[in-house]
């Protein structure tokens, strides 16, 4: 179950269209449905489509190579649209195929995109906020700050009501450290001075749901807990948790690790949170991978489940 809201809701009932709709874009519909707001979005997996349709969500299949066949009536009475298909060399495939669809829409109220803290690139640790100028260092980073841009041109140009959220590393039920240790994959890499940021799933849902409440056009909101720490620090903690070993330390310069992996360690920086608590009135509900880990844990032990379940994944598309 999602936690109780820390924060102001969305307190009027409207119609959420998420292109993407994944892990995090469930822990939101979750919340906006027990207000009685309607949701449809979309997804690669015919199977995953299913799903989502009989348990209340109007899905529809999507790629950048097979655009939405109806725009005009699936979009009809969406009041809200959540941006989180994962951007190309092209750009954002949303954009590419849609973005005038979605521009034309004369009832869209809010609209967010959800990038990542990757755009600010390395900083060396210092401590990065939403007036440090992005300057990415992979190609992960780039491409998100390219597909931000596209959409703050419709926001420039055409009105459209957009904010953009640079999210750190996702975890929650199911996707988390202590999945990793279980599954064996758990690495403990050394890389002195070296932290991330991360964010429990339900506080970003939190945050989607504050801003829905209290939209500001053109802003731009950092989503991240409020303790950087080394993966490390992360690992042991789920080690400990669960009663596991925990791997041995090992230097970066000499660990083995595939490329995407390693990009995360190529960028340094700590991220601060406050436009989120000052401006959208959050308290997070897991301020440190502490509280969200020991949730994690104790979700399991209840038996609880997130309402999407992580096992369905995307999937290619078989399109008829």
């Amino acid at each position: 179950m999602t936690p109780a809201p820390h924060t102001a809701a969305a307190t009027e009932k409207g119609k959420l269209f998420c292109f993407g709709f994944g892990y995090t874009a469930a822990f939101l519909a979750e919340r906006l449905m027990a207000r009685g707001w309607q949701v449809g979005g979309t997804t690669t997996s015919p199977k995953k489509r299913d799903y989502l349709r009989k348990n209340g969500i109007a899905a529809t299949l999507f790629d950048q190579t097979h655009p939405i066949a109806d725009p005009v009536k699936t979009f009809s009475g969406v009041t809200h649209m959540l941006f989180s298909v994962p951007p190309d060399g092209d750009g954002d495939p949303v954009f590419n195929t849609h973005g005038a669809d979605i521009a034309a829409l004369e009832n869209l109220s809010w609209a967010g995109y959800l990038s990542t803290t990757a755009v600010y690139g390395n900083q060396d640790g210092k401590w990065v906020d939403e007036t440090t100028p992005p300057a990415p260092s992979s190609r992960r980073g780039s491409l998100r700050l390219k597909a931000e841009e596209q959409w703050q041109s419709l926001c420039l140009s055409e009105g459209l009501p957009l904010h953009i959220f640079r999210i750190a590393g996702i975890y929650g039920p199911g996707r988390s450290a202590l999945d990793v240790v279980r599954a064996g994959s758990a690495r403990c890499i050394d890389k002195p001075g070296h932290m991330f940021n991360r964010i429990h799933v339900a506080d970003i849902a939190q945050t989607l749901e504050a801003s829905i409440g209290k939209p500001r056009p053109g802003a731009i909101y950092n989503l991240a807990d409020d303790e950087p720490a080394p993966s490390h620090a992360v690992i042991g903690l789920a080690c400990n948790l669960i009663g596991a070993e925990t791997p041995p330390l090992v230097p970066y310069e000499s660990a083995e690790m595939p490329p995407m992996v390693r990009s995360f360690y190529k960028d340094n920086k700590r991220v601060r949170n406050d436009a989120l608590k000052n401006e959208l009135g959050v308290t997070l509900i897991y301020p440190d991978y502490h509280s969200g880990l020991a949730a994690c844990l104790a979700a399991e032990q209840q038996g609880s489940r997130p309402f999407f379940f992580p096992d369905i994944e995307e999937e290619p598309a078989i399109h008829n």
